[in-house]
């Protein structure tokens, strides 16, 4: 039989194929017709997938909702892509045999492909540990049993995650692509436990005090971490679905759905029967030529070099270069070394950077460490000779860059070590960009260098959003984009074009946030979907649906069309979920101030339903935790208290002093302010939450100079105002908006600064990020002077909104849908919320 990719006529031409259409063989087919490679071969790629090539790396914002299987970032290189460039492409056709010698591929369809030079970049499967109960009897996964490596994957996933009010989910695996898919589950409503064998999370990057932070910081997110456990057995139920996990201590967790993320195995079987020479992964000299073959190549995960099998991709983008300098002849001499490892990524949420070995190994190792657990920040430095030999980031990696060079010995260290981890005389995150060199490389995710973004920018590519867009830097992690903006802004210099998209309020509607108001009234548009028909040119983005939904609510209130889908599950019960499935109720206590019979009633409500903490919160409230989800209209009624509004992107609280009541230093009743404050505005929507507080005195006892709003008593009956405050993961002092003399006007400014916020702060933009954004300056200028005639308007829209304040809480007499407070069981036992105290009965404590 003819190879079908066989063209007599074109003898000058070689046949080149490629089996896997994986990120590595992409990569190497781009390099290689970027050296002139397709007037050298005729080029076929064969891949078991039915898509072109797409980035791994994003199927986590896939799940998690920010973005979607047809999205541009996820689609490197799209079918179009492959024709346009002269390569054929079998998609969906698995290669099931190489016959070296008469140098030709068999597919699974049948298809012989003939071959003069061959590269296998088949890539790696996920390893699924010798588990009862994993795989039916004829090999398939159980019923809701998934990896993590595929769309199919990750779209199997989300179907279950959406198709039920409730699921519960089991991740067995705590490195990076396990609480990147917990992660992503917990965004679309799941209830996960992440399981893991290890002693700590990511041990291959981290070392145990870093993986307690990370720990802390997942958990904060609502993630369940049990460490120290290894998984046996899959439970099923009698319909053969999943039920549970168990443990070799013999303990069980339930769940509908598990995902294993236990590591990654080489794609290696093709290799192996075809008589290449496998270890763990096919082994490959410095050209990567298979060993002992001379026109057969691997590159990839299942490559394996001087012993070394990589599982992140920027060894797998420093290999495709060298292999196609190698196969164009571009430079026949060139040499592929091994890769000195570097991690710079965005893990949950949390930025992290590893880099060489995770503490000191020898005596006169020199061991730097910074360890904040409060604030989720950890950095530490081991040096050797005067040598960089490895670092580890987490929470503030801005020093990342510089140390990526020092590791890469080329800057010096200096001689004061601790100002390797914090700027002391090092370049600053606002430096770095000018002193990298152009061979850092800036996009772990994609194999970009700082000098290919320059390069990018003087053949004419000047806003961040057109470099991104063609190189493909921070279309992984994200967590580089910061940097690659610093970069462009350098290179570009006065040339800087500003894109127009960076300013919509979604990326799917060509809109800046007040466009998109005015667009939404004047249509009259009041749902979700609404609003994707009348202003999204491509449709649904599932990333857009809760910033629509947070500004619908903004704009018509009570009046809004809900639709559950656009709403996290906190939002959908009002209520804050915990890591075991139950919830948070914090009733409101205006100023912090509350009665006996409030007292009493929270008392005979813990103990009615068996609540097993009340908690003292940061903002003076009473939290009561570990409340079952059927459970919470029957708690919310028996309390007869509103909602705290301690779960939503919304007004929260005022934290007030006793001011003049009792205290002896008091210039002014900040007690009743806070009380007033919050009456009026309690639970307003708002791009982030806002809290506030008021003072009676500069004292500051209810630290108003770190609120979003503060007040502080200062005498004579006048007040200072100050905005833009911080006092969590972020420290900043409010700016001083105004000093006024009456309560009253306190109230007032108070509305139109929270209405502009309303309508001017970008989703998720809390106010210590927005104030600097919009300046001090001009926020005086537009809400204390009116220098633009606004102040009118805000004012009647704010007032508009407090009339048609509805505590949520009233849900419970007409559920807004049958499975709205549907029971949340099974729910994990929670070994982590212990009986404190002596006595049995629910317990006060100071957060």
């Amino acid at each position: 039989m003819q190879p079908s990719n066989w063209d007599p006529d074109a003898a000058p031409k070689r046949r080149l194929v490629v089996v896997g259409n994986g990120m590595a063989g992409a990569r190497t087919v781009e390099e290689i017709l970027a050296r002139g490679g397709g007037d050298q071969f005729f080029i076929t790629m064969i891949g078991d997938e039915p898509y072109g090539n797409y980035n791994r790396i994003m199927l986590s914002h896939v799940l998690s909702g920010e973005t979607t299987t047809d999205d541009d970032d996820l689609m490197l290189n799209p079918m179009a892509w492959y024709s346009e460039n002269g390569v054929t492409l079998h998609a969906g056709d698995r290669a099931e045999s190489i016959d070296r010698f008469a140098k030709s591929v068999r597919c699974e369809s049948g298809r012989i492909i003939g071959f003069d030079v061959l590269i296998i970049a088949t890539g790696s499967h996920t390893f699924f540990p010798n588990m009862d109960g994993l795989r039916e009897p004829d090999g398939r996964l159980a019923r809701g049993v998934f990896g993590f490596r595929t769309i199919e994957d990750t779209n199997g996933m989300l179907q279950m995650a959406t198709s039920r009010d409730h699921v519960k989910a089991v991740v067995i695996g705590g490195g990076l692509l396990g609480l990147e898919a917990a992660y992503g589950l917990k965004t679309q409503g799941v209830d996960v436990d992440v399981v893991h064998s290890p002693g700590h999370l990511m041990n291959q990057q981290l070392d145990e005090r870093g993986g307690r932070v990370l720990r802390n910081k997942i958990e904060e997110l609502g993630v369940g971490v049990l460490t120290g456990k290894r998984t046996t057995s899959v439970l099923r139920a009698d319909d053969g679905t999943v039920a549970g996990v168990g443990f070799t201590d013999g303990g069980l967790l339930p769940a509908d759905m598990i995902v294993v993320t236990a590591g990654i195995r080489p794609n290696v079987e093709i290799a192996r029967s075809a008589g290449l020479v496998v270890e763990r992964g096919i082994v490959v000299d410095d050209q990567m030529r298979c060993e002992d073959e001379a026109f057969i190549y691997s590159v990839g995960e299942c490559a394996q070099h001087r012993s070394e099998v990589y599982g992140l991709v920027a060894p797998l983008w420093e290999q495709a270069v060298v292999l196609a300098d190698v196969i164009t002849g571009a430079n026949p001499a060139a040499e592929y070394h091994g890769s000195r490892l570097t991690t710079k990524l965005k893990v949950a949420g949390v930025d992290v950077a590893a880099m060489g070995v995770k503490g000191p190994e020898r005596d006169d190792d020199e061991f730097v460490q910074f360890y904040e657990p409060r604030s989720g920040i950890y950095k530490s430095v081991v040096v050797r000779d005067n040598k960089l030999i490895g670092a580890m980031l987490l929470g503030d990696i801005s020093k990342a860059s510089f140390l990526t060079q020092a590791f890469d010995e080329k800057v010096p260290l200096p001689d004061e070590r601790i100002s390797m981890l914090f700027d002391l005389g090092t370049p600053s995150a606002a430096t770095g960009a000018a002193e990298l060199s152009d061979d850092v490389q800036v996009c772990n995710c994609n194999g970009v260098t700082k000098g290919d973004i320059v390069a990018c920018v003087a053949s004419g590519c000047t806003s961040v959003t057109d470099v991104c867009a063609k190189t493909r830097a921070g279309k992984g992690c994200g967590s580089c984009k910061g940097l690659v903006a610093d970069i462009v802004e350098l290179a570009a210099g006065d040339a800087l074009t500003v894109d127009k998209s960076a300013d919509w309020y979604v990326p799917c509607i060509p809109l800046t946030k007040p466009e998109l108001i005015e667009a939404i009234r004047r249509q009259d548009l009041r749902s979700v979907t609404d609003v994707f028909a009348a202003l999204a040119p491509d449709g649904e983005d599932a990333a857009a649906k809760m910033p629509l939904a947070s500004l619908l609510r903004v704009i018509w209130g009570a009046e809004w069309k809900r639709e559950p889908g656009a709403l996290f599950v906190n939002d959908r019960v009002h209520a804050n979920i915990q890591r075991d499935g139950t919830f948070s109720v914090v009733p409101q206590m205006k100023g912090g101030v509350t009665s006996p019979e409030q007292l009493r009633k929270i008392a005979d409500v813990a103990e009615k339903y068996d609540i097993p903490m009340i908690k003292a919160t940061g903002g003076q409230r009473l939290d009561l935790l570990g409340v079952k989800k059927e459970d919470l209209p029957k708690v919310w009624a028996d309390l007869g208290m509103p909602s705290g509004y301690a779960y939503g992107k919304s007004f929260r609280t005022v934290k007030t002093c006793v001011g003049t009541d009792y205290c002896r230093f008091g210039l002014g009743d900040s007690t009743q302010l806070g009380i007033d404050i919050e009456t009026r505005y309690q639970g307003l929507e708002s791009p982030a939450k806002l809290k506030l507080a008021v003072t009676g005195c500069p004292r500051n006892c209810a630290e108003a100079l770190c609120k979003d709003f503060g007040v502080v008593a200062i005498g004579d009956g006048k007040w200072e105002i100050y905005v833009g405050g911080a006092a969590g993961a972020h420290i900043r002092k409010g700016d001083l908006l105004a000093t006024v003399e009456s309560p009253d006007e306190v109230v007032r400014l108070c509305g139109i600064f929270i209405q502009h916020y309303r309508e001017t702060g970008k989703w998720l933009e809390r106010t210590y990020a927005w104030v600097p954004r919009i300046s001090i300056e001009e926020l005086r200028a537009i809400l204390v002077d009116d220098r633009d005639g606004l102040v009118a308007g805000l004012q009647e829209r704010i007032e508009e909104a407090v009339a048609g304040y509805v505590d949520p809480w009233l849900d419970r007499v007409e559920p807004k849908s049958p499975a709205q407070f549907t029971p949340a069981l099974p729910l994990l036992p929670l070994p982590a919320v212990p009986a404190r105290g002596a006595r049995p009965s629910p317990e006060v404590v100071a957060r």
